[in-house]
């Protein structure tokens, strides 16, 4: 009788940890940017103020818009099937650089064998109780990221990082040269995202293969 309403209790401890899981399969994260530096770059700081990073999510397709006063990067990405581009508008300049399976591999294989180790410290982020974990790289480096346990994605391929990660970043650090950036949202909303969102330009672009684009980057 006892071993009865222990996996009764165990059950019901199990139900509501689910119930209290919402999984965020369409919908939309805004994320406030933050750049620190030294003193000796305070004008770096300002080039970013007021960016920020909007990620939308539809079943298996997502779209990440990082927006700063320098430009606009979109990452469009297609998870059932590994493709998609990175569209990059800065200036007069707008490229479109078309990505496959090995593409995003490569573009992500800094972030494979990503450790998390979670920490006890928790605070609240856009309403949502968050725990802080420490992330380490298979380099040695390491970043703070805070995460929900309310809430995951449908879709854990939208940013490859935070693939192994038990809940949704809603805080993160990130290296952008010299600066380090931070991520932290502001806004998490389920409305319907409109499929237009994730088309592909079919003009106004230059078009690169990923090859090419890292070619474009390194001066070659």
């Amino acid at each position: 009788m006892k071993k009865i309403i222990r996996l009764a209790f165990l059950s019901l401890v199990m139900y509501q940890g689910a119930e209290a899981q919402k999984i965020l399969s369409e919908g939309t994260i805004v994320y406030d940017i933050t750049v620190q530096t030294g003193s000796k770059e305070p004008q770096l700081a300002d080039m970013f103020d007021g960016a920020k990073t909007t990620v939308y999510l539809k079943g298996s397709q997502s779209r990440t818009e990082m927006v700063s006063p320098l430009g606009t990067t979109t990452t469009i990405l297609d998870a059932k099937n590994n493709t998609g581009v990175v569209l990059k508008e800065y200036g007069n300049q707008k490229l479109l650089i078309k990505m496959n399976k090995q593409d995003w591999d490569d573009v992500n294989k800094k972030y494979a064998g990503i450790v998390f180790t979670i920490e006890n410290e928790a605070k609240n982020i856009a309403g949502y109780e968050c725990q802080k974990a420490l992330a380490k790289l298979k380099d040695g480096s390491t970043f703070i990221v805070y995460f929900t346990k309310e809430l995951i994605t449908e879709n854990k391929d939208y940013d490859y990082q935070f693939k192994t990660l038990p809940g949704l970043p809603l805080e993160y650090e990130s290296s952008m040269g010299n600066l380090k950036v931070k991520y932290t949202a502001s806004r998490i909303a389920f409305d319907p995202v409109p499929v237009q969102r994730f088309s592909v330009p079919v003009s106004g672009f230059r078009q690169l293969s990923y090859q090419e684009s890292k070619n474009l980057k390194s001066g070659n």
